[in-house]
């Protein structure tokens, strides 16, 4: 299996969050563990990328800053794949 690279990861965390999204979730559903996804939310947060929402429990919520972030990405893959 190919290791992902690190911007895989974060687009991935970023359209998880759109909605909102509690650790665990982004956990199961961006196929990466509870020591590793702590980094990735940390810098996500640092860059204005998701934001915290407190409430019962806590959920992280993609930005418009994330949001404008994923569609580069998702932009850049689908040029990318027409080669």
């Amino acid at each position: 299996m190919m290791k992902r690279s690190k911007h895989v990861i974060i687009s991935r965390i970023l359209d998880i969050c759109q909605n909102g999204a509690n650790k665990t979730r982004i956990v199961y559903q961006a196929n990466l563990n509870f020591r590793t996804v702590d980094p990735y939310i940390d810098l996500l947060i640092k860059n204005n990328l998701i934001e915290i929402k407190q409430g019962k429990t806590i959920v992280y919520e993609t930005t418009d800053r994330g949001v404008n972030l994923l569609e580069d990405f998702k932009h850049i893959n689908s040029q990318l794949s027409e080669l």
